[in-house]
């Protein structure tokens, strides 16, 4: 055993003390040259540019595939395992599944508890998003709707469900929702993962999922 040095211990808690000492001093001069806190300014509130539904729609349609996704409409009636096939029909019947939707079934069971490394096979991943925006195709999720949050990043292809009441005109209102209030964790998705800033080349799926499509499909009513 190793007896401590006294000359030395005592050098090192001199030093510590100078140390916190001075990060003190430097921080008692920041706050004192902090400026006095004022009101934040109101934000005006902008007329949505597109107030109809209709409207709403198509620009969301145009702005998602503008940035690489793809949007499909689904019939409101269509049975869980129709929507299955449909889903599989765009990527494959081979390919895994896992579903953080109970509209669809996955090929494993997916909760708050699963671990977010064991999706790193997943190749098809089912959401359904909170929230559409219009003016740029982006699709609103928050930890309840991933429940592994990792879900919208290791999949190989993002499907999202969306009812087309849910789309907003513009990112000021999505940001007035109150679910941002709430929500521990929230993100707004614009198409598949994507990157152009080597010799200006896009290429998709370089840092996240390669592809995002969008089932236009209305909220199920519950039972």
């Amino acid at each position: 055993m190793t007896t401590p040095n006294p000359t030395q211990t005592s050098a090192a808690i001199l030093a510590k003390s100078s140390s916190s000492a001075t990060r003190d001093t430097f921080l008692a001069r920041v706050r004192a040259a902090q400026p006095e806190s004022r009101p934040l300014p109101a934000v005006p509130d902008f007329p949505a540019a597109v107030p109809d539904a209709d409207a709403r729609l198509a620009k969301f349609r145009t702005a998602l595939e503008l940035m690489g996704g793809r949007c499909v409409e689904v019939e409101p009636h269509t049975s869980a395992a129709d929507l299955r096939q449909q889903i599989q029909a765009l990527h494959g019947a081979d390919l895994p599944l896992c579903s953080a939707s109970p509209e669809v079934a996955g090929d494993r069971p997916l909760s708050a508890a699963t671990p977010p490394a064991s999706l790193h096979d997943v190749q098809i991943a089912v959401v359904r998003a909170r929230y559409g925006v219009a003016e740029t195709g982006s699709v609103w999720f928050s930890e309840a709707e991933y429940q592994v949050n990792a879900i919208g990043y290791l999949a190989q292809h993002l499907v999202v469900l969306l009812d087309p009441a849910a789309i907003l005109p513009g990112i000021q209102d999505i940001y007035r929702c109150a679910d941002f209030a709430t929500a521990r964790y929230a993100v707004l998705v614009t198409g598949p993962s994507a990157t152009a800033d080597i010799e200006g080349i896009l290429i998709r799926g370089a840092q996240g999922v390669r592809s995002l499509t969008v089932l236009l499909r209305p909220l199920p009513a519950l039972a």
